[in-house]
């Protein structure tokens, strides 16, 4: 088992920046790919950025592109997602997962094994 425990997430304003973090705990001896999603009231939830377990492969939703980055640190038992320029349309709860290792990265809910239990970003217009 894995657990999964994120940052707080927090109310910026438009264009500003936000970090998230989640750290990994539990069985971490082998890597897993990290992966972003996010869930809007009334939406499903859905991808937002992964990095492939052995870090040769990263994805990024179009609609983030650019503005966000993943990465991993410290010794690959946590991941961070960076996000700039923030927009109106941002605004989620925003979900790490963890997937054991696979040929290929995930981009749906059905890829990933381990959920975190979610941190609210707000963005002020």
């Amino acid at each position: 088992q894995v657990q999964l425990v994120e940052s707080e997430g927090g109310l910026v304003q438009a264009g500003d920046s936000l970090r998230l973090s989640c750290t990994a705990s539990g069985r971490t001896s082998i890597n897993y790919s990290m992966g972003w999603f996010r869930q809007a009231p009334g939406k499903e939830r859905e991808f937002v950025a992964a990095i492939k377990w052995n870090d040769d492969g990263l994805h990024y939703a179009d609609s983030v592109k650019g503005r966000f980055t993943i990465s991993r640190v410290n010794a690959k038992n946590t991941v961070a997602l960076q996000m700039n320029s923030l927009k109106p349309d941002d605004p989620a709860i925003y979900y790490c997962a963890a997937a054991r290792p696979r040929l290929l990265l995930g981009v749906t809910t059905r890829d990933y094994d381990y959920w975190g239990q979610g941190a609210q970003v707000t963005v002020s217009s």
